[in-house]
């Protein structure tokens, strides 16, 4: 049974609704973005029916697109008022990149599983995103070529903080990465003064590990 358009678009006024609004997402900015991306281009067909569903969604590789409370929580912790470069570590989907897309000037984003880089950068493609780059590297490295970066997030939970992205993030700059075990990590907001780096705790998460030299090792 297919899902219309227009059902897609209910659901995910839904979302923003009922999900989104009543935990506390108050940024205007970043419920609009999510109230304009089309999730459900960015899961498997399968799951299009699940799209706009109050939890995360297998995208194939072991990989996930995350709850969109998730995305939207860690959206508006980056604190973008729309002329930023923005840095993303882990792909995956593309749907956290699209999101970012609708609020800053330019997305630099790092997938090191090239099936699913593929993947994204057609669909963002499809959908029209210009000022996004889809590399496929090692994320926990940064990108220094494009850096410093005025928010960089990371959606792959860390044994720490890499510090490439903490020297890549520009001062005042804010970075929002899981940090923790591989099972449960503690989101943190993390913001840079000069030489100084001051660190939130936004609450406890999962997910999946981020893999890299400066991450866990893959296993």
């Amino acid at each position: 049974m297919m899902t219309k358009r227009n059902d897609y678009r209910s659901l995910r006024e839904q979302m923003v609704q009922s999900q989104l609004m009543p935990r506390r997402i108050r940024d205007g900015r970043t419920l609009g973005a999510m109230g304009r991306v089309p999730r459900e281009a960015f899961v498997p067909e399968k799951y299009r029916h699940s799209a706009y569903d109050d939890r995360p969604l297998p995208i194939g590789e072991d990989q996930t697109i995350s709850q969109p409370y998730m995305v939207a929580l860690m959206t508006e912790a980056l604190e973008l008022s729309g002329g930023e470069t923005v840095l993303e570590i882990g792909t995956g989907s593309g749907y956290q990149t699209a999101v970012l897309a609708e609020m800053a000037t330019r997305v630099v984003s790092i997938e090191r599983i090239s099936t699913l880089a593929e993947r994204a950068r057609a669909v963002l493609q499809q959908l029209g995103y210009t000022n996004v780059t889809v590399l496929v590297g090692d994320g926990t490295r940064g990108c220094a070529e494009h850096a410093p970066f005025d928010a960089i997030i990371v959606t792959a939970g860390s044994p720490g903080v890499p510090v490439s992205l903490k020297e890549q993030l520009a001062d005042g700059g804010r970075l929002v990465i899981p940090v923790g075990s591989r099972g449960y990590q503690e989101l943190n907001r993390i913001r840079r003064r000069g030489n100084d780096f001051i660190t939130e705790n936004l609450g406890g998460c999962v997910f999946v590990p981020l893999i890299g030299v400066q991450g866990w090792e893959w296993h």
